[in-house]
């Protein structure tokens, strides 16, 4: 969190650039705390979503352009370095093959799974285009959450400012605003995976 004080946007950037490389840097220990600091009047909110959605994009371009160029063996054989195991890897593989260019839409609203997407993308060598704008949109939307949470409703907490802890304490008190983000994200699931079935359908008829 003092990195992003001390380096505003840009450590933003930065730090969204690392989460969505495989970087154990959660979004939600990054943008909330920024927008806390956006409704003190130091930062602007707009522009920490900008920030955060570019190094956002940045980070899962990174991912997909490596997992292209070096291919699966050697992903598989040192992706574990970076939290990519092969279990983990399995499962966004699946994701991919089910949902495509949605998919990416919809996992890059979903923790755990959001950060690694990207490989399978690269690896199928998914239109660059279409994985960029799926990317920006739901990174977007996720940013803009997380900000929107911590400038209205981080905004009269003042010890995240010194302590991680406090921030997740805060966090659970207050997860019914998050649940409601995560039932929003579930809508967006069901209607996501009933127009695959229904694509699905035509294609079989």
């Amino acid at each position: 969190m003092q990195f992003v004080l001390d380096y505003g946007y840009l450590g933003v950037f930065v730090l969204m650039v690392a989460e969505s490389t495989a970087i154990p840097v959660p979004a939600e220990l990054v943008i909330p705390p920024a927008a806390y600091w956006a409704a003190q009047g130091r930062m602007n909110v707009w522009l920490i979503v900008i920030a955060a959605t570019a190094g956002s994009w940045v980070g899962s371009a990174l991912s997909y352009w490596i997992a292209w160029k070096v291919g699966r063996p050697i992903v598989e054989q040192y992706g574990r370095y970076v939290h990519l195991s092969q279990t983990r890897l399995k499962k966004a593989d699946v994701w991919f093959e089910e949902y495509g260019g949605g998919g990416i839409f919809v996992a890059r609203l979903l923790p755990g799974i959001r950060h690694l997407i990207s490989v399978p993308a690269g690896l199928f060598h998914m239109n660059f285009a279409t994985f960029s704008i799926m990317t920006i949109i739901g990174a977007g939307l996720f940013n803009g959450a997380l900000a929107w949470f911590g400038q209205r409703v981080l905004g009269d907490q003042p010890a995240l400012m010194r302590d991680p802890d406090a921030l997740r304490h805060v966090l659970s008190t207050k997860s019914h605003w998050l649940i409601g983000f995560a039932i929003v994200i579930a809508i967006l699931y069901a209607l996501m995976t009933w127009m695959q079935r229904r694509a699905q359908g035509r294609r079989a008829a």
